[in-house]
């Protein structure tokens, strides 16, 4: 535990410039070695700060830098089946973020390999899993105080979507951390998917889908209805209620200060899911760092990964069949076998 991991990060845009900064300034045990993205100047930006660090523009450079023990993945969706395969190959561990592959093709290849190497060597990015609310859910639907669940009220908005979003991408990047959520916390697999589509906000893109209500079945009776909206225009909120046999219980109801001033009273929205999740993301990092020090491999699987690429493809193709346009079609939600790898 004395030395710092070293940590080749793969993809400096958003997300990664985040992540680069987080191993940089708030997360305790490592060091950004090496930084890989097609864009060289975003990437010399994106570690300008940061001393001791290679640039790379291909992947695989990254991961052959000397000093490199772990990977963190926060490259594009499409990218990550032959980073995580090559990060494999080499025996690291790694952090990928969601999707973890965005086709279930290739999220079960991904699988697969791992299963080969007969140990665990990927986490998937699904950082509400560390989140306090989310946590402090999941000991309550666990202890049985509130009796067995029934369904899950799910609420995901954002603020506007960036260029190119598409109609499926509410689905397989927005509603993908409600699939993952909804699984982890019931402990159940989703078997069946609707969509439904309401008239399209004003506030979208013309073309886009948007919002749209998706519900899930799991494999335990439960239903589990999502929300997605993402031109909402005021705001980034995640809300969950699980609602079961003997209560309720409900969380992401944005309690933080109220502030009155100049005749009105209220509390700040977030505008970001950076800023909503920050304290997760801290707490996933971290413990990624922790465990891949002490030889370990925790949080979500690459079982998990692939099952949340299935159920998300699932809704994709749910959304697009309704005959009159409007959705409302069930599709199956159909998993290979799971590998004894994962349990």
């Amino acid at each position: 535990m004395g030395e710092l991991l070293g940590v080749a990060v793969l993809g400096a845009g958003h997300m990664g410039a985040d992540h680069i900064r987080r191993l940089d300034r708030v997360v305790s045990g490592a060091r950004v070695v090496a930084v890989a993205d097609p864009d060289a100047a975003r990437a010399e930006e994106a570690v300008a700060d940061v001393e001791g660090v290679s640039v790379h523009t291909a992947a695989e450079a990254a991961l052959d830098a000397p000093g490199v023990d772990a990977v963190l993945i926060a490259s594009p969706g499409p990218a990550h089946e032959e980073a995580l395969l090559a990060a494999f190959a080499r025996g690291l561990p790694v952090l990928c973020e969601k999707p973890m592959v965005p086709d279930p093709a290739g999220a079960l290849r991904v699988v697969e390999a791992e299963a080969r190497l007969g140990r665990r060597l990927a986490q998937i990015g699904f950082m509400r899993r560390y989140d306090a609310e989310y946590l402090g859910l999941k000991a309550l639907l666990e202890d049985g105080r509130l009796g067995r669940p029934l369904m899950l009220h799910c609420t995901h908005r954002n603020v506007s979507s960036p260029p190119g979003f598409t109609s499926a991408m509410l689905i397989d990047s927005s509603v993908s951390h409600e699939i993952d959520a909804a699984r982890w916390l019931l402990g159940q697999e989703l078997t069946a998917v609707t969509v439904l589509r309401p008239r399209p906000s004003s506030g979208a893109p013309q073309g886009l889908v948007d919002p749209q209500f998706v519900v899930f079945e799991t494999a335990g009776g439960v239903l589990v209805d999502v929300e997605v909206f993402v031109n909402c225009g005021f705001g980034y909120q995640v809300r969950c209620e699980a609602v079961c046999e003997a209560g309720s219980a409900r969380i992401g109801d944005d309690r933080g200060p109220l502030v009155t001033a100049r005749g009105s009273a209220g509390t700040q929205v977030p505008r970001d899911y950076l800023v909503r999740f920050a304290d997760a993301y801290d707490r996933e990092v971290q413990a990624w760092v922790d465990a891949t020090r002490r030889g370990r491999v925790t949080g979500p699987t690459a079982w998990d990964g692939y099952a949340a690429s299935v159920a998300a493809e699932a809704g994709v193709r749910a959304l697009g069949n309704g005959t009159d346009g409007t959705g409302g079609t069930r599709v199956a939600v159909d998993l290979a076998p799971r590998p004894a790898l994962y349990g």
